[in-house]
């Protein structure tokens, strides 16, 4: 007998179906969302387009649509053993190796879609740590033409204010998930790249630090410098939050995180009114920065967990509590033996879930897990900062994400 070789599988619709009725009580009540019903879908297979807010987004996606969704997912979640194997059984995710062009993702997207399924693909990559919608990689456009789908732009409100990346705690809060707009096949077609891109761009566009709302919490501030370590004051640093606040760590300045997301200095006028002001500024200070004064003496010294990562198959425990130290070129790892990351050489670096550190090297992946205040956003971007200078971009914008 022939061995099935479809992706798409009937199961599939099952497993969808029973994660619905499971799900949608748990979205109403741990988010407020209310994910709106995409009525004009009908039996038409559609690629969907998201914003990234919260690590519940795939779910208020799949609450809006109808049939199975195959989502295109980070390559993290199928290295977890028998849990993996259950989720590629029941529903059949596409891997993706993050913050690289994976062309083996591209052909299964491309399978997928031949064979009458919908996908969907948060574009950014990651989920935002500013509350902005951030970098969009311009291949989606070309992906998004080739499919040949209905592209639905699917936009997330309010997941920002509820449950930022940096944080482990939920706020009461209101937010809100729809189809922004639908782009024909024809018209996409129609459409040159960055004529795309934009509408794509302009579909998927929020930026929470401007957008009001109120979320409460006790803890509103609580591991912001999982996404912070430049002070306006101090330049690079390491940051400390307590409750509603956060304070750096060498000049002492305390900042207030207030219900409406809004920033104020304790004492001092503080010169951002939000995480995305100042998360753009440490970007612009991170461009700038001559990484060549840091080749000696490294920028951050951390300490973290060390694993072994088998993409897609699992995930070994090498090392717990390594000395792990950034410098403008390279990072450091000093475990058994020392372990020289040279930037030029990593395939890609990336930040998983809210502060797990991967590095892809030539031949292997190692992944670095702090504790609750560990800060991996900055490898990332001292990385990709000094990858742009290698090319010969000193102006680079993408500090990978």
């Amino acid at each position: 007998m022939k061995k099935d070789s479809k992706w798409i599988k009937k199961r599939h619709s099952v497993f969808t179906a029973l994660a619905r009725v499971c799900f949608g009580p748990i979205a109403r009540r741990m988010y407020r969302a209310k994910p709106e019903p995409f009525k004009e879908q009908g039996k038409r297979p559609y690629l969907v387009l998201y914003n990234h807010q919260t690590p519940f987004d795939q779910f208020f996606v799949g609450l809006s649509f109808s049939g199975p969704i195959y989502y295109v997912a980070t390559e993290d979640i199928f290295s977890l053993g028998f849990a993996s194997s259950l989720l590629r059984f029941a529903v059949a995710p596409i891997p993706i190796v993050k913050s690289t062009t994976d062309l083996k993702a591209v052909k299964t997207c491309i399978r997928v879609a031949k064979e009458g399924g919908t996908i969907a693909i948060a574009p950014e990559g990651n989920r935002t740590y500013s509350g902005k919608t951030e970098y969009i990689n311009p291949a989606i456009a070309s992906l998004a033409k080739k499919l040949g789908l209905p592209i639905a732009l699917y936009r997330i409100e309010g997941g920002y204010g509820v449950e930022p990346r940096w944080s482990d705690r939920r706020r009461k809060g209101a937010m809100r998930s729809y189809v922004s707009r639908v782009i024909e096949p024809e018209e996409a077609a129609a459409m040159s790249n960055d004529e795309l891109m934009n509408a794509i761009r302009e579909g998927l566009y929020i930026n929470e630090g401007s957008t009001g709302g109120t979320f409460r919490s006790d803890r509103k501030a609580e591991y912001l410098e999982r996404a912070v370590y430049w002070c306006p004051y101090c330049g690079l640093s390491k940051f400390e939050s307590d409750g509603n606040e956060i304070a750096c760590q060498t000049c002492g300045r305390r900042i207030v995180y207030g219900e409406d997301k809004r920033l104020t200095g304790v004492g001092f006028d503080f010169p951002f009114g939000s995480v995305a002001e100042w998360y753009d500024a440490q970007s612009d200070f991170i461009g700038k920065l001559d990484l060549s004064a840091y080749t000696d003496k490294p920028l951050f010294t951390d300490t973290a967990d060390l694993y072994d990562v088998e993409l897609g198959r699992r995930k070994k425990l090498i090392r717990k509590g390594v000395t792990l130290r950034l410098y403008g070129d390279r990072a450091e790892i000093d475990a058994d033996e020392s372990i020289v990351l040279p930037f030029e050489t990593l395939r890609a670096a990336t930040v998983l879930g809210r502060n797990k550190l991967n590095l892809y090297a030539q031949e292997r992946t190692w992944q670095l897990r702090g504790d609750k205040r560990f800060n991996a956003l900055k490898y990332v971007n001292i990385c990709y900062s000094s990858k742009n200078i290698d090319r010969g971009d000193k102006d680079g914008k993408f500090l990978g994400l």
